[in-house]
């Protein structure tokens, strides 16, 4: 294990790229569809991996949920603290890959923001698949989207975004796979967006963004072609 990946997106330099009304829409987008998903489990006990960017945690914490956060450091706490302190909110911490936690303790496992980052995602897969005793809910970018050309347009991306970093796009085939490998089955796939997220932070006009997104999850490009994608995984 030679990186966290979890401590960058747990800071507050990482937060920035949610910023402002579009950063804030993209991430309702995110929550209204994992809220739906958790809509029958409101008694469950939820570990959210690497979520100490608190874009999941807090929203669940503030609905009642049982939500525990793992980090790879303390510092991955920071953004979560109130809720900390409110005791709404549990926090464990160690290494991802190995995590002090026992097989199937937690009803559900979440994980965003993290899976792309991983150089070693399979083995995170599979960490996350021994503790969950019934659902994984992920999300990642697919290749099979606008995210095809990323690697071509990444110089500019960062120019434009100035913190961006080097991520990882996935086929839906090989999350399926090694999800499969570990006794887990896809459930359902939610497609987020079809512009790219780069795209509608340059435009900076959650409006325009909102009108945008719209007319292409209503001419099914989303659906085709849309990412990142949330996906739900079930133990077989």
């Amino acid at each position: 294990m030679h990186e966290a990946p979890d401590i960058e997106t747990a800071s507050g330099d990482y937060a920035k790229r949610f910023a402002g009304p579009v950063g804030a829409w993209m991430l309702q987008v995110q929550e209204s569809i994992v809220l739906q998903l958790l809509a029958d489990d409101a008694k469950a006990s939820i570990l959210d991996v690497g979520g100490g960017h608190g874009q999941l945690a807090i929203p669940l914490c503030a609905r009642g949920f049982s939500v525990t956060v793992h980090g790879s450091d303390l510092v991955c706490a920071e953004r979560i603290q109130a809720y900390l302190h409110k005791g709404g909110c549990r926090f464990l911490t160690g290494n991802i890959l190995e995590m002090p936690v026992e097989d199937r303790a937690y009803d559900i496992v979440l994980c965003f923001r993290l899976l792309t980052h991983c150089a070693e995602w399979q083995d995170l897969t599979r960490e996350l698949c021994r503790i969950a005793k019934h659902r994984i809910i992920i999300d990642y970018p697919t290749s099979q989207s606008v995210n095809s050309i990323a690697p071509a347009l990444f110089s500019a991306k960062k120019r434009l975004e100035g913190n961006t970093r080097t991520w990882r796009s996935f086929t839906h085939a090989e999350v399926k796979k090694v999800f499969a490998e570990n006794g887990f089955a896809l459930n359902s796939l939610h497609k987020q967006f079809f512009l790219p997220m780069a795209l509608h932070r340059t435009l900076r006009f959650a409006p325009l963004s909102r009108v945008l997104e719209g007319v292409c999850r209503g001419l099914g490009l989303t659906k085709a072609y849309g990412s990142p994608v949330i996906g739900e995984f079930i133990r077989t």
